[in-house]
């Protein structure tokens, strides 16, 4: 169950959007361009693998987790010790997990990487576990890296002999600091190309057009973009220089172009979010709510003395309905963010009612900006 403090914070969003229209930046802001691009050659890789934390105080997997035992039986046939024909490893010292880790860009065979331990039985904590040799793959099935070492676990569970436990945080996940050592490279071509192909994150034709400006004024007529996602730019061929042009490349400055505004609706947490630059149309709204309340409850007939009848339990409903206090306020046209805030908080509209007020302003075409709901 949520905590009070949380759940004043998701129903009650609207006074956070007061500060939000304060700090917001105005879209057509200038961005350094490592912000707004990212370099094709140049990125991350994700790598996965299967395998055994040992040395768990009891807390490992149960013996209805087969793969885990299936696991230790192939591991020890590795080391010789064979273990008689359908016969099972029960040890609850270990437990199965994944391992995942991310290749970063341009590492070298040698180099360390974190990785992530995650249980994937019902291994109860990994603290004090160790991870054996495992291997890691990524989205081609070949192994890049080698992962072993000590589990970092920040949780804990502590369980009683009555049953009662206790959790704090996520005891069967962890963290190996450099536990991963890479022994394959991913090649890229991003030193061997003519030229350097740049891909917005937010694909958008004048903040393309304003990245083409923007370089060609500071390097010469190098860029050039055939759509609203990608700008080409020539780069020198010698790696050395290569490497300082994208440097000086990335720290440009370049206008954003502006988007739609957007108001954004999650409906499961009740989180209003209004962008700067959201107007309004003039209308008129009103907003009430129907409250119908139903209270059940049982009357006792009770016979009179020696009149031979029985006694009755009559169910009796109370019915009422509250229709609320609806009102009706104005927007003017071209009403700001603030605006709609002062307004809306000065009536004590709840999260829903700001939905219900800006779903139906968007339906009659009063809103100038996008409505997504999330």
């Amino acid at each position: 169950m949520p905590s009070r403090a949380l759940f004043r914070t998701l129903s009650l969003p609207l006074s956070v959007l007061a500060m939000l229209s304060c700090l917001a930046v105005p879209a057509s802001a200038a961005q350094t361009l490592r912000n707004l691009v990212s370099v094709e050659g140049v990125r991350e890789n994700p790598l996965v693998g299967y395998g055994l934390v040992v040395g768990l105080n009891g807390s490992g997997d149960s013996t209805q987790v087969k793969f885990a035992s299936q696991s230790v039986v192939n591991m020890l046939k590795q080391f010789g010790v064979k273990l008689p024909d359908g016969a099972e490893a029960k040890n609850k010292n270990v437990a199965a997990v994944m391992v995942s880790a991310v290749f970063p860009p341009g590492y070298r065979r040698g180099q360390p990487i974190d990785v992530t331990v995650s249980s994937l039985g019902d291994s109860k904590s990994l603290r004090g576990g160790v991870l054996l040799l495992t291997q890691l793959r990524a989205a081609d099935n070949e192994v890049y890296a080698l992962a072993q070492g000590n589990v970092v676990v920040g949780g804990l569970n502590a369980s009683g002999a009555s049953g009662s436990s206790v959790t704090v945080n996520t005891p069967t996940g962890g963290r190996i600091p450099n536990g991963a050592n890479i022994e394959r490279e991913i090649g890229s071509d991003f030193s061997t190309r003519a030229e350097v192909m740049l891909r917005l994150k937010t694909p958008h034709f004048q903040t393309a057009t304003n990245v083409v400006e923007a370089i060609n004024r500071r390097f010469g007529p190098l860029a050039t973009t055939a759509d609203g996602a990608s700008i080409e730019v020539i780069a020198p061929a010698n790696p050395t220089e290569r490497v300082a042009f994208m440097a000086k490349l990335q720290a440009l400055t370049v206008e954003v172009g502006t988007d739609v505004p957007k108001v954004v609706f999650n409906s499961r947490t009740g989180t209003v979010v209004i962008a700067e630059g959201v107007r309004v149309r003039a209308a008129a709204v009103t907003h009430g709510a129907l409250k119908v309340v139903i209270a059940e409850s049982s009357a006792v007939s009770q016979p009179g003395a020696f009149s031979g009848g029985r006694t009755a339990v009559t169910p009796q409903s109370k019915l009422s309905v509250d229709q609320g206090s609806g009102r009706m306020f104005k927007w003017p046209a071209g009403a700001k963010l603030q605006t709609i805030v002062d307004i809306v908080n000065s009536l004590g509209a709840s999260p829903d009612d700001i939905m219900a007020i800006l779903q139906a302003l968007d339906q009659a075409g009063a809103i100038e900006g996008e409505l997504v709901v999330i």
